[in-house]
């Protein structure tokens, strides 16, 4: 896959995604809202079809994470996106550092919330999230 790889048994999502294969999606960060404004959301919006209105789940062919509305709200919507990628195995959702932009969390408070998603095999994380991971 060009969007992805394979490190070390680890499925790393690219830093760079300018487009997608069949079946792959493209996961950002967004507000509640689904006002796709700026940084990967806008990028969503204009390459992959993310739906403006649309603030959690499938949208075009991404997945909108919300990450605007707080810890706790991040914690159950990163669950959400789990329970979802568990039940379409027959998609890779490539992630991106969700929340570590215009949200302001930094890699060590989020990636530890993926965990879980980090053992489904249709996830792929970024390098920074498995960075932190591996650490604990």
């Amino acid at each position: 896959m060009e969007n992805a790889t394979i490190v070390d048994g680890r499925r790393v999502a690219s830093d760079r995604i300018a487009g997608l294969a069949e079946g792959e999606v493209f996961v950002f960060g967004s507000n509640i809202q689904g006002m796709h404004g700026g940084g990967a959301a806008w990028f969503a919006s204009k390459q992959f079809g993310a739906e403006w209105g649309v603030g959690e789940g499938l949208t075009g062919r991404c997945y909108a994470l919300p990450t605007m509305e707080g810890a706790a709200s991040l914690r159950r919507a990163v669950d959400r996106f789990a329970a979802c990628a568990r039940e379409h195995r027959e998609l890779t959702f490539l992630v991106t550092a969700v929340g570590c932009g215009i949200a302001g969390y930094t890699p060590q408070e989020v990636a530890p919330l993926f965990r879980e998603a980090a053992a489904l095999p249709n996830v792929y994380l970024p390098q920074v999230f498995w960075e932190v991971l591996s650490e604990r």
